[in-house]
């Protein structure tokens, strides 16, 4: 990952004070002087440092006047940063990370930066209900026709990577305040996906036993452990920097098909097989979330609180051990895949005779 250009704006009664707290963290750094009886400092920061040096820096100059902060990515460097367990640069007060938090640590991006990302996407504008509208409409129509290419598209459009990706950080920071916004927002969100594509199913004709449907209202552990992954790697690449419409493929995976599902189900009548993509929604949304604060904590996210983080990583896991009750209930009464499809085909064929 590309180093970081970090701009420092203090007054200039505090150069002695800022100089030494940006030696601790990072090799390069120039002063000029700016109007005002102000100093900058720039300074090249390898990614690993930049939250350590923004947290001291807010700590100690937060609420000095002209105090500012700017971070900006960095494509190239020359001479190049060189990085070894022999250069690393110490923590003052800190024991130094161990080698399993260094290599998990090194790529990732600062947690401001990532709060940067995520804050913008758990507004609710009409930007966002139009894209949760037009995913959920491209996702029905892909699995309506069984077009598994129509349903990669939907998940590239990836309306609720912001606030899934925002509970699972509010959870592991201790923001409530993020964590408000970003519940609302996806709720907010599967609302109009759900409404949208119930209205959608009068306007079209719904075969329920059409796989990419089908596979919608079944619930396995395998769809658990999918749902796992996808957290954890949507997490993984979010933390790193990548593009959005990229974890997007990872997490609209999970969650905009069954809603999608569920609307053109309950409109055509078939309400078991809606409520149960929408418990395959639930369950994916509780696994993607448990998935990505574990993950954020294995990248060396600080928590607020332990207790705090440790108490919503217990409720997420005690929701999903309630749901693999429930699946392992289904499958120990014989309520599995085929039963579920001589179900459909029974309704479908009732009326007929």
């Amino acid at each position: 990952m590309s180093a970081r250009l970090v701009d420092i704006i203090v007054s200039d009664t505090e150069v002695s004070a800022v100089e030494a707290v940006i030696r601790r963290h990072c090799r390069r750094f120039w002063q000029e002087t700016v109007p005002n009886g102000r100093e900058k400092f720039s300074c090249i920061v390898q990614p690993r440092y930049v939250e350590r040096l923004l947290d001291e820096l807010d700590s100690r100059f937060g609420s000095s006047a002209g105090f500012s902060v700017t971070v900006s990515a960095l494509e190239a460097v020359l001479p190049p940063l060189e990085e070894t367990p022999e250069t690393a640069l110490p923590v003052a007060d800190l024991p130094p990370p161990t080698r399993l938090e260094a290599f998990f640590s090194r790529d990732r991006i600062s947690t401001d930066e990532i709060h940067d990302d995520i804050a913008e996407s758990i507004a609710i504008r009409p930007s966002y209900l139009l894209t949760v509208v037009l995913s959920a409409v491209i996702a029905a129509l892909g699995m309506r026709s069984g077009q598994v290419a129509v349903v990669i598209g939907a998940m590239v459009i990836a309306p609720l990577l912001g606030p899934t990706m925002g509970m699972a950080l509010a959870a592991t920071v201790g923001n409530a305040e993020m964590a408000k916004r970003a519940t609302a927002t996806l709720i907010v969100g599967a609302t109009a996906a759900l409404a949208a594509t119930y209205g959608l199913g009068f306007l079209i004709a719904v075969d329920p036993t059409v796989p990419e449907l089908l596979n919608r209202s079944i619930v396995s552990p395998a769809d658990v452990t999918l749902a796992l992954a996808c957290g954890a790697a949507g997490v993984l690449a979010f933390s790193r920097g990548a593009a959005l419409s990229l974890v997007g493929v990872m997490i609209a995976v999970a969650l905009v098909p069954p809603l999608a599902a569920a609307g053109l189900f309950f409109s055509k009548g078939y309400e078991t097989l809606a409520f149960n993509a929408l418990f395959l929604f639930a369950t994916n949304l509780v696994c993607v979330n448990l998935a990505g604060i574990a993950m954020f904590l294995f990248q060396g996210l600080p928590p607020k609180s332990w207790r705090m983080t440790g108490g919503v990583m217990a409720v997420w896991g005690f929701v999903l051990l309630l749901f693999l009750g429930v699946m392992a209930g289904r499958i120990a009464f014989g309520i599995g895949s085929e039963s579920l499809v001589e179900q459909v085909l029974d309704i479908i064929i009732r009326p007929l005779g």
